[in-house]
């Protein structure tokens, strides 16, 4: 059961996780583009199906945490500090993109359509682009230290 828990695991992170990261890191650039030619609607339309996926993405990569959970509890290493590292940085990870990247991405849509916005005392798109960036950025780099607390878990007894 442990290898049918790990597999689910491994397949959720890498179906679930992976095109959020790249979706994500997309959104900043196709802001941009967008805001530059406001009446480009496949300008605007990219960058609604940007944040249309990162939304539904978001919910799936739940099956995440639940396979890993899963896996930990078959190996019975749910106390490991390795593990309990990489549950706080799995959490933190799905703070920054729930709470903050996938709400600003909505602004940032809300903005790009209605004409006239960005005016009124709203941040420049380039700024509002550039702090979305840098927290993909974040969140990227949680899910790259989670990935090698995975791989490397200290006190592994396998060797690897």
């Amino acid at each position: 059961m442990t290898k049918l828990f790990l597999s689910l695991h491994v397949i959720a992170a890498v179906l679930a996780i992976g095109p959020v990261t790249v979706v994500a890191s997309m959104f900043p650039k196709a802001l941009r583009r967008a805001h530059a030619a406001p009446g480009d609607r496949e300008a605007y339309a990219a960058l609604r199906l940007l944040h249309r996926i990162c939304r539904v993405y978001a919910g799936v990569g739940i099956a995440v945490p639940v396979f890993g959970f899963a896996t930990a509890s078959s190996l019975g290493v749910l106390g490991s500090a390795w593990l309990i590292v990489s549950i706080l940085l799995t959490a933190a990870a799905a703070a920054v993109l729930v709470l903050l990247i996938l709400p600003a991405q909505g602004r940032a849509l809300a903005t790009v359509s209605t004409p006239g916005a960005g005016v009124g005392g709203e941040p420049p798109v380039h700024r509002v682009a550039g702090r979305l960036a840098m927290l993909t950025g974040v969140f990227n780099l949680l899910w790259a230290t989670v990935t090698v607390l995975m791989i490397i878990r200290p006190g592994s007894t396998t060797g690897a």
